[in-house]
């Protein structure tokens, strides 16, 4: 387990803006696994990859198949999975990684002696690629993210792509992990330049028990927002203090809107956690889309010309239990581009009427409640002794 103190020198780390960079959000399995794969194959010196959710499959099977590739051209590759979220990936897979020489890191295998430490989860998506090309976002390598199901729709998710001198802020990050995962690793110093009309972005990350900047960026960009806050999260349960954000937008005028999930979600106990909340967003003004044609899992916050996209969802969980890591991004254009994407969601989502919303059905406020006590059970647990 990583100690105490690395945990918080990674929590506290002030990433910085860097100008110059592009990002391209990519909105479609068949855009981001695609472009992945391609930088995996165009890759010449080394591939890291850290990842939450992998399970042997069609999709993992791509990747394995171009990881091994990779290796039998010289190209080192270096794995960071989670051992919660990589329990499907099965031995034979695992075996072919380690066989063709990729080094493969397991994040806080589950052991029960661990007891609450089995918790802590890495729940960032990040791959860098000769430390010239990143992908940052909420996807898993399992066959929900990537290949069609019998509706012939994969899950809903976003990538980012980045290139520029922020590549070497992510580089960095997944160093730290590596390290607190057993590895050692140095790689020929990365120093990119930045490219011309580039947008300004950085790095943001979230530490399970400390204070998050993640949550805080997220949190003053609200409190800021002048024409829209829009927020698309999968996982919506948010602490008091992001919903009187919310609502305090909402009455000076801002366009607040949230897109969460519809009834195809594969938590539906932390949907009704969270609709215990609507009746009062509603009444302040917050619109309110559920997302109908699949399930959501794209994570995107757009304030005003401030974009920020990545693995976290915007609940407590997150913040108190799991490694997170977003891509800010401020940049007119850019914000333009995620907005039109938001707004293709909303028009593909049922938007929730202030006056019906009381007339719902007793069951569902009987399922919200049982929701919304579990819920708070959970946050009351403390800090356990380290």
């Amino acid at each position: 387990m990583p100690t105490l103190e690395a945990r918080r020198d990674s929590a506290i780390a002030n990433w910085p803006w860097r100008e110059g960079n592009q990002f391209t959000l990519l909105e479609a399995a068949d855009q981001y696994f695609e472009r992945m794969i391609q930088a995996i194959d165009d890759a010449r010196s080394y591939i890291l990859l850290e990842m939450y959710l992998v399970e042997s499959g069609v999709l993992a099977t791509r990747f394995v198949d171009a990881f091994v590739r990779a290796t039998q051209r010289g190209v080192s590759v270096r794995l960071v999975l989670d051992g919660f979220g990589s329990l499907g990936l099965q031995k034979a897979d695992r075996k072919r990684l380690t066989d063709a020489g990729v080094d493969l890191r397991i994040y806080n295998i589950v052991h029960l002696r661990k007891r609450l430490h089995n918790f802590l989860r890495d729940h960032r998506k990040l791959m860098v690629v000769d430390g010239h090309v990143a992908f940052v976002g909420g996807v898993g390598l399992t066959d929900e993210f990537g290949v069609s199901k019998g509706d012939g729709t994969p899950w809903r998710d976003l990538v980012v792509e980045i290139h520029g001198p922020v590549v070497t802020d992510w580089q960095e990050a997944f160093l730290r992990t590596w390290r607190r995962s057993g590895g050692e690793m140095s790689l020929p110093p990365s120093a990119l330049s930045p490219l011309p009309d580039g947008a300004r972005g950085r790095v943001v990350l979230s530490e399970a028990w400390w204070r998050s900047e993640l949550a805080n960026a997220v949190a003053r960009r609200l409190g800021s927002a002048n024409k829209r806050a829009w927020i698309m999260s999968a996982y919506f349960v948010p602490s008091r203090r992001f919903r009187k954000a919310l609502r305090r937008a909402a009455r000076r005028g801002v366009d607040v809107r949230l897109v969460v999930p519809g009834p195809l979600t594969d938590h539906p106990i932390v949907r009704q956690a969270a609709r215990r909340f609507y009746g009062k967003l509603l009444r302040n003004g917050v619109r309110i889309f559920e997302y109908q044609p699949r399930v959501l899992h794209g994570k995107m916050t757009i304030c005003d010309g401030w974009v920020s996209v990545g693995s976290s969802n915007l609940d407590r969980y997150s913040f108190k239990w799991n490694l997170e890591g977003n891509q800010e991004i401020e940049n007119e254009a850019f914000a333009e581009a995620a907005a039109a994407v938001f707004a293709q969601d909303c028009e593909q989502s049922e938007e929730l009427d202030r006056k019906r919303w009381p007339q719902r059905a007793w069951m569902d406020r009987l399922q919200e409640r049982f929701a919304g006590w579990l819920d708070r059970w959970l946050d009351r647990w403390r800090r356990p002794h380290l």
